[in-house]
């Protein structure tokens, strides 16, 4: 007989503690939560093993991104708390952000300021081609 700590004459005991394949992959998304949504939401039959991993990897990359700019927003409000606010500013003021977001709505987040450039005072005289006041040509 053997003295051994396995149960059963087969393979190794599960002695080793499981790992999640989000720390595999080194990210703080749920990479099994993602793979179960896609399985669940029927997108296609079958799923390959890395497309729940790649998904995750791209979500936490944007959703850094957006805090990070929203981050950015709220020290300059000299705010040390991110509100959708913030939010809305830092995706709207990001061009790239701002088109992949563009139809979204963000809730209690208001509206970018833009004064339109048709409202601003014109500039007189700037230019040789200008018409100055008509008084001072004599």
């Amino acid at each position: 007989m053997s003295t051994g700590t396995t149960k059963g004459g087969r393979g190794k005991g599960k002695s080793t503690k499981s790992v999640s394949r989000s720390s595999k992959a080194g990210l703080a998304f749920p990479v099994g939560r993602i793979a179960r949504f896609l399985r669940t939401g029927k997108y296609a039959e079958r799923i390959g093993s890395g497309a729940p991993v790649y998904l995750a990897a791209v979500l936490e990359y944007l959703a850094a991104e957006v805090l990070e700019l929203a981050g950015n927003a709220a020290r300059h409000n000299k705010k040390t708390r991110i509100v959708p606010r913030h939010i809305k500013l830092a995706v709207g003021n990001d061009e790239e952000l701002s088109k992949l977001l563009g139809s979204v709505t963000i809730s209690n987040g208001g509206i970018l300021p833009l004064i339109h450039r048709a409202l601003f005072p014109a500039k007189v005289g700037k230019n040789n081609g200008d018409i100055g006041s008509a008084s001072q040509e004599f």
